[in-house]
C-alpha cells in the first residue's frame, strides 16, 4: 500500500495594517503599518475560528470567511485537497476602514493554501493572486513584502513590486473614524476621465513622494501628497479628509492624506516635534470642527507577510 503522506504542520502568519494610494499615488503605492493582523492555523477535523481583537465577530464567523474562502478557492484552483484547519486570529486592523484589512486576510487564505496544499508560489505569483482579487496591487504588495512599495499588474496572475525602505524617520498617526466605506462606493465616485493637467500633476507629484522617502526630504510632503484624481471626489464620502487637510504644514504635521480608499486619513508627522503634542493638536482640531475618531499611533512597518515559513 501507498505511504499516506504526513499532513502539513501548523502555520503562524504575521500581516501588516496597510496604507495605499498615498495621495496622488493612486492604486500604485502604498506603505505597511506597525499593527497587524496574527493568525496560527492547524489541521482539524473541521473549520473552526477562535478570534481576538478588533471586529471579533466578523473575524470569527466561519460561514462566508474571506480568509477561508480565499483557502478554498486556492486550493480547489490548484486541484489540491482541501484540509479543514482551526484558526486562531488576533486582528488589530479595522475592517472597512482604509486600512488593508481585505488585503491581508486575502494573503491570510493565500497563505494557507500554499502552505496545507503543498504550492510552490513565488511572491510575485502571491502578491499577483491577492491582486487580482483586490483588483489593485497596492495594498498586497506592501502587506506581503512590508515596507513602503510600488506595484503595477504584469499580466493576469503576477504583480512587478518594488519594495523600498524609507530613509530618515517617519512617525504616522491614522485617524480612524466609526463608520466605515466600502472600496467600491469610494470608487462609484470617482469619474471615468480626467483632464490632462490633473493627470500630469499626479505624475508629477508621485514622483516627487517617491523622491522624498528616498532621499529622505519630508519637507517636500506637503506638496508631493496634493492629489487630483480620488481624494477631492472621496472628500464627501470621509470628512476627516478636509478637515485634516488644513493642519497640513502646520507644527508637527508634513502631509496628510487619505489612506486607502478611506475614511480613515493618514497622517504623517514631524519627528521632531513631540509625537503626544502633535496627538492633542489634532485632537482638539476634530473637537473644534464637531468630528471624532481614534488616533493610532503608528510607524512604517519593515516587516511583512513574507517572512512566514510557507
Amino acid at each position: 500500500m501507498p505511504t499516506k503522506k504526513k499532513s502539513p504542520d501548523r502555520l503562524s502568519l504575521s500581516l501588516p495594517a496597510t496604507s495605499a494610494n498615498l495621495g496622488p499615488a493612486f492604486d500604485a503605492a502604498a506603505l505597511a503599518m506597525d499593527f497587524y493582523l496574527k493568525l496560527e492555523a492547524r489541521p482539524a477535523a473541521k473549520f473552526s475560528i477562535k478570534a481576538t481583537g478588533r471586529d471579533r465577530a466578523i473575524c470569527q464567523a466561519v460561514e462566508d470567511h474571506l480568509i477561508l474562502n480565499t483557502y478554498r478557492e486556492v486550493v480547489q484552483a490548484e486541484e489540491r485537497e482541501v484540509t479543514s484547519l482551526a484558526l486562531r486570529i488576533r486582528n488589530d486592523i479595522p475592517i472597512g476602514k482604509g486600512c488593508g484589512s481585505s488585503a491581508a486576510a486575502r494573503l491570510a487564505g493565500i497563505a494557507l493554501a500554499i502552505h496545507f496544499g503543498r504550492l510552490r508560489w513565488s511572491d510575485a505569483r502571491i502578491v499577483g493572486e491577492a491582486s487580482r482579487r483586490e483588483h489593485h496591487p497596492d495594498n498586497a504588495s506592501a502587506c506581503w513584502m512590508g515596507g513602503l512599495t510600488v506595484a503595477r499588474m504584469s499580466g493576469d496572475s503576477e504583480a512587478q513590486v518594488i519594495g523600498l525602505h524609507p530613509k530618515g524617520k517617519w512617525p504616522l498617526l491614522l485617524a480612524v473614524p466609526e463608520q466605515s466605506l466600502s472600496t467600491e462606493v469610494a470608487r462609484r465616485v470617482l469619474p471615468a476621465e480626467y483632464a490632462r493637467a490633473d493627470a500630469v500633476m499626479n505624475v508629477q507629484n508621485s514622483m516627487l513622494l517617491l523622491a522624498a522617502f528616498t532621499q529622505g526630504r519630508p519637507d517636500l510632503l506637503a506638496a508631493a501628497l496634493a492629489d487630483r484624481i480620488h481624494q477631492p471626489y472621496r472628500a464627501a464620502l470621509c470628512p476627516l479628509l478636509p478637515c485634516l487637510q488644513k493642519l497640513t504644514a502646520t507644527k508637527g504635521i508634513l502631509g496628510v492624506a487619505l489612506s486607502g480608499a478611506g475614511p480613515s486619513v493618514l497622517i504623517f508627522l514631524d519627528y521632531r516635534v513631540p509625537a503626544q503634542k502633535t496627538r492633542r493638536k489634532v485632537a482638539s482640531h476634530l473637537a473644534q470642527a464637531g468630528l471624532s475618531a481614534e488616533l493610532i499611533s503608528t510607524s512604517i512597518s519593515l516587516q511583512g507577510g513574507n517572512r512566514a515559513k510557507l
